[in-house]
């Protein structure tokens, strides 16, 4: 899993750094579990290698039909390299390289710190500092048209540790919930959950990102067995717990 991650305005301020870093960071370490002699290893790659137009649902022989979205392509990429590096060495070293493809993550212990966290921490964390402060308006990014799948941070372990003990196929597979949301849904929802009644700003000169994600998890039923077992709403649920609980280690006042 190594890798810098970020949300669309991390990647966009450093779009060198996020290619570097997981470039390095994952062909190194593949090429010392080689040396090493490693029976296996899984790879988790990212929903962001995909093309920024993919046919809906996201099948996994579409990966390589076009170019991803453009605020976070050079991370896409730069992890998609790791799928490549693995069936390489599959083929000249008999390497067992898997490599999933998992749809945007959430759960507690998530990353809110607004410089670099993924959307719904970003408005869990704008939701709760406005209720608290008695704010009457939220500001987000892009116009909310934009569709997301999520998958709860239990049921994406659980799918590593499956992936592990039961695939070793040089496919890649998607690990999602194949339970799509819009983002201007998925903020009311957050702003109900957190008791914030106030109005939603939708700021149109910030980039919506790529158009819609979902993805089709057949190939992890199939291959392993793999299902994800969250509700949407029971996740996000715990998530705002956990943060309400922990805002001061969670960076609430930087």
């Amino acid at each position: 899993m190594a890798a810098l991650v970020g949300g669309i305005g991390a990647n966009a301020a450093s779009p060198g750094e996020f290619f570097y870093k997981n470039m390095m960071m994952g062909t190194q370490l593949m090429e010392q579990a080689r040396v090493r002699g490693v029976r296996k290893m899984v790879v988790v790659g990212t929903v962001c290698a995909y093309p920024k137009h993919t046919p809906v649902p996201f099948h996994e022989e579409d990966l390589w039909n076009g170019y991803p979205e453009e605020t976070n392509a050079p991370y896409g990429l730069a992890k998609k390299m790791l799928l490549v590096q693995g069936q390489a060495y599959r083929e000249q070293y008999g390497f067992n390289s898997i490599y999933l493809l998992p749809t945007n993550l959430y759960g507690p212990g998530d990353n809110f710190d607004p410089r670099s966290s993924h959307v719904i921490p970003a408005m869990i964390k704008k939701s709760i500092a406005a209720r608290d402060g008695g704010l009457d308006k939220v500001e987000l990014w892009g116009d909310g048209s934009p569709t997301r799948e999520f998958l709860y941070v239990t049921d994406a372990a659980r799918a590593v540790v499956e992936a592990m003990e039961r695939y070793s196929g040089g496919d890649p597979v998607n690990v999602g919930s194949s339970f799509e949301i819009s983002i201007k849904e998925l903020a009311g929802k957050i702003a109900a959950l957190v008791g914030f009644d106030g109005e939603l700003v939708w700021d149109t000169t910030k980039p919506n990102g790529q158009p819609r994600r979902k993805l089709d998890v057949s190939r992890a039923r199939e291959q392993f067995g793999f299902v994800s077992t969250t509700d949407f709403d029971a996740g996000l649920g715990e998530t705002i717990r956990w943060y309400e609980a922990h805002r001061e280690s969670a960076g609430h006042d930087r």
